[in-house]
C-alpha cells in the first residue's frame, strides 16, 4: 500500500489477550514491510521483543495512544499468505482459540539457508516456469466426477476398493490412483491441489501414484515427520504454485492463492483431529477453506462418517459412487464356530476362514487383521482373575512376546515381582491374543509358511506377492503389490466392545480399509461379528450404516447432530464461564478431572458462533484478571490458563 505508515501485526504468543491485531509504526529506515512477513516488535507490558506477522498495512492507526516502532524485519519473504491468515482467523474464532496457535501449525520456523537458496532460484527464474502437465482421464468414474465438481464443487466420494496397476513394482490402491488423477487434472488447469491424508502410509501411496503422472518438482510433501528445513522448503515451494500438495492434517493450511482442489481422505480417522489447541479437525478446516476460496472440495473414503452423512443429508455435499457394475470385496460373514483343527482353534479361526487362509496362502500373501499388538494384550491374576496393574502408574500390564516379563502399557515399567493387590497372588495368566501371539499360533498351524508381523512397534509399508501370512493390527496393514489373496478380520467382537460413541464407525472403517487391500474376487472373512456392522460390510453399504447412526444421534442429541464443547479449569473459573453462557447452551453436567472441573456443553450449530465468542471473551477476561496465586503453584508467568475450551471434543464420549 503506497504511503503506508502503520502495520497491524499478529504477535506469535500463546497469551489469549494478544490474539488480536496490534498497531505498530513503520520507521522510515525500514523497507520491505509487506503483509505476511515476519518482524520483531516490542511488547511494552513484557519489556521484551516478540516475533510477529504483518497482516495489514494502513495510514491510520486504530490505537488512540502513541505507537511503538517495529524493531526489525526478520525476513523479506511473506510466509503467512492472506488466504492462510483468513483461514486461521476463521478456525480460531469457530473454536474459541487463538489464531497464532493455528499459524504455528501452518508456518514452520524460519530456515535461513533454505530461504537464501529459494530467493536465489527465484531471481534466476523470474518467469517461474514449471513443467507442462497433461491431464489424464478418470477411468473409474468416466466424466461424471469431473462434471459434478464443475457443477457443484462439493463431493462426498466413495472410492472403489482394490489395487491399481500403475507400476508393477509398487502396490497402489485405486483410491490413490483416483485422487492422483483428480490432482493432476487440477494442476493441468494451472491451479493448486491440496490432498490431506491421515498418515504416512496414505501419503506414500498417493506420492507413488503421482510419481507415474507428473514430475517430482510438481509435488510438495507437507508432513509433521519432516525436519524443519524440509518443512520450510515445502512452504516456500507451495507458495510458488501451482503444485500438488499432499500431507497430514497440517497440509490443509498450505499456501495456495489459486486453489483448485481440496481433498480430505478418510475423514473419520482420528489422526486428522489436531491434538493441540484449538483442536481443529482437518475436515472442518477444509469446509471453511472451501467456502472462503472456492474451487472443488472432495471428501473421500471407503466409508462414510456421520459428519459427512449430515452434510449429504443437508444437500451441502453431493454423494458420488463408482459407475457401472458394482465392484466391491467379496465379504463372507462367519459365526464364531470352533474349528475342528486344534491349531486353527487356538488361532481363533473358524472353518471357513481357515479354508480361505489356506487357499490364499498357496497363491500369495494373506492378511490377518487383529485388534492388539504384542503377545498378550492383557494379563490377569491366576487366583482371582483381576486385571494386573502396574505398581507405578496403575496402567494395564501386557506381555510383548512369549516368555517376556510383564510390562506396563502406559509407562513401560517392567514388573519382575508382581503381586495382586486383591488376593496377593503372584502368578499371571494371559488374557486375549495380540499380533505376536497370533503369529506364533498361525506359524504352528501353517508349518513352513512365511509369517510377517506389522504392528505399532514394527510397521511395514509393503509386502511382495510371495505366499505369506501377514498379521497386522488395525491401521498398520501393509499394502500387497497385487492385492491380498485373502483377508481375515479377527477380533471383531473385541473391537466392537469398546464403550465409545464412534465404535461402530471406527470398526467399519478399520474393516473396510483392510478389505480394500484385497485382490479382485479375493475372499474377505469377518470372524465372530454379525448384525448391522457385518451387513454393512457384506453389502458394501457403509453410507447406510452412517445414515442409521446419525438418525440415532439425532434422537439422543449427540454429535454430530449437535455441537459439543468442554470447559476445563478451576472450579471458580468454570462457574463464572457457565454463568456467562447464553440460554441456548445446555449444560449436560460437570465432573472433576485431576483437581479441575470439566463442564460438558451442548448447543445447535446455529448458535456456534455466539457460544464461541462468549467463551473466548471469558477466557481472555480470566487470563487478564488479577488472581491470588495458589499456594505451591508455579510462578505467575508459567501458570496455566484459568480456563480452557475444547469445541467438538470427542473425549467425553470415549470414556
Amino acid at each position: 500500500m503506497t504511503g503506508a505508515s502503520i502495520a497491524r501485526v499478529l504477535v506469535d504468543s500463546p497469551l489469549p489477550q494478544l490474539d488480536r491485531l496490534l498497531d505498530y509504526r513503520i520507521p522510515d529506515h525500514l523497507t520491505g514491510i509487506v503483509p505476511g512477513v515476519r518482524v520483531t516488535v516490542p511488547l511494552r507490558s513484557a519489556r521484551r521483543l516478540a516475533t510477529a506477522y504483518v497482516i495489514e498495512l494502513g495510514s491510520q492507526q486504530d490505537y488512540p495512544g502513541p505507537l511503538s516502532d517495529i524493531e526489525a524485519l526478520v525476513s523479506p519473504v511473506p510466509v503467512l499468505r492472506p488466504e492462510v491468515w483468513r483461514l486461521a482467523r476463521a478456525m480460531a474464532d469457530r473454536a474459541a482459540g487463538s489464531a497464532a496457535d493455528i499459524v504455528r501449525l501452518a508456518v514452520p520456523p524460519r530456515q535461513v539457508r533454505v530461504e537464501k537458496a529459494w530467493l536465489a532460484r527465484s531471481e534466476a527464474d523470474s518467469a517461474n516456469s514449471h513443467p507442462a502437465v497433461e491431464a489424464r482421464a478418470i477411468t473409474d468414474y468416466d466424466s461424471t466426477l469431473t462434471e459434478a465438481l464443475v457443477a457443484n464443487g462439493r463431493i462426498a466420494l466413495k472410492v472403489r476398493p482394490g489395487m491399481s496397476q500403475l507400476d508393477p513394482e509398487i502396490g497402489i490402491g485405486r483410491w490413490a490412483q483416483t485422487l492422483a488423477e483428480l490432482a493432476v487434472d487440477t494442476l493441468a488447469k494451472g491451479r493448486t491441489a491440496i490432498v490431506v491424508l491421515p498418515d504416512h502410509r496414505d501419503q506414500d501411496q498417493l506420492a507413488a501414484a503421482l510419481a507415474t503422472m507428473v514430475p517430482s518438482e510438481c509435488v510438495v510433501r507437507v508432513d509433521a515427520r519432516q525436519p524443519n528445513p524440509d518443512r520450510y522448503k515445502s512452504l516456500l515451494r507451495a507458495s510458488d504454485g501451482p503444485v500438488v500438495v499432499l500431507g497430514n492434517r497440517s497440509a490443509v493450511y498450505a499456501p495456495a492463492s489459486k486453489l483448485g482442489l481440496l481433498v480430505v481422505w478418510n475423514d473419520g480417522d482420528p489422526l486428522l483431529a489436531e491434538p493441540l489447541s484449538p483442536y481443529v479437525h482437518a475436515r472442518d478446516a477444509a469446509l471453511v477453506r472451501h467456502e472462503q476460496q472456492g474451487g472443488a472440495l472432495v471428501i473421500a473414503g471407503h466409508t462414510c462418517s456421520t459428519e459427512v452423512q449430515r452434510l449429504v443429508e443437508m444437500n451441502w455435499l453431493t454423494r458420488i459412487s463408482p459407475l457401472g457394475k458394482r465392484r466391491h470385496p467379496r465379504v463372507i460373514p462367519t459365526a464364531n464356530l470352533m474349528s475342528q483343527d486344534r491349531l486353527a482353534a487356538q488361532a481363533r479361526i473358524p472353518p471357513s476362514a481357515w479354508r480361505a487362509a489356506r487357499d490364499g496362502a498357496a497363491e500369495g500373501p494373506v492378511l490377518i487383521q487383529v485388534a492388539r499388538p504384542g503377545f498378550a494384550p492383557g494379563l490377569r491374576c491366576t487366583e482371582c482373575g483381576d486385571a494386573a496393574r502396574c505398581r507405578r502408574c496403575a496402567g494395564p500390564l501386557r506381555q510383548r512376546r512369549s516368555g517376556a516379563a510383564p510390562s506396563c502399557a502406559w509407562c513401560g515399567a517392567i514388573e519382575t515381582s508382581w503381586a495382586c493387590t486383591n488376593c496377593a497372588g503372584t502368578t499371571l495368566r494371559t488374557a486375549g491374543s495380540g499380533s505376536q501371539r497370533t503369529a506364533d499360533e498361525l506359524g504352528r498351524a501353517f508349518p513352513g509358511a512365511r509369517v510377517i508381523v506389522s504392528d505399532g512397534e514394527r510397521q511395514l509399508l509393503q509386502v511382495d506377492d510371495r505366499p505369506a501370512l501377514v498379521i497386522a493390527t488395525r491401521g498398520a496393514e501393509p499394502v500387497a503389490r497385487s492385492g491380498y489373496r485373502a483377508v481375515l478380520l479377527l477380533d471383531g467382537e473385541r473391537m466392537a466392545a469398546r464403550e465409545t460413541l464412534r465404535v461402530g464407525e471406527d470398526v467399519l472403517r478399520w474393516w473396510s480399509d483392510a478389505a480394500a487391500l484385497a485382490a479382485d474376487d479375493a475372499p474377505v472373512v469377518v470372524v465372530g461379528v454379525g448384525g448391522a456392522l457385518a451387513s454393512a460390510l457384506v453389502t458394501w453399504q457403509q453410507s447406510e450404516y452412517a445414515r442409521r447412526e446419525l438418525e440415532g444421534r439425532r434422537a439422543l442429541r449427540f454429535p454430530p447432530a449437535v455441537r459439543m464443547a468442554t470447559l476445563l479449569g478451576a472450579p471458580g473459573a468454570v462457574s463464572e464461564a457457565l454463568h456467562a453462557l447464553p440460554d441456548s447452551v445446555g449444560v449436560i453436567g460437570t465432573t472433576e478431572v485431576e483437581g479441575r472441573i470439566r463442564a460438558l456443553l451442548r448447543f445447535d450449530y446455529a448458535h456456534g458462533a455466539e457460544v464461541a465468542t462468549v467463551i473466548r471473551r471469558e477466557i481472555v477476561r480470566q487470563a487478564t484478571a488479577k488472581r491470588k496465586p495458589v499456594p505451591g503453584s508455579p510462578p505467575r508467568g508459567r501458570q496455566p490458563l484459568p480456563l480452557r475450551a475444547h469445541f467438538d471434543d470427542p473425549a467425553p464420549f470415549d470414556e
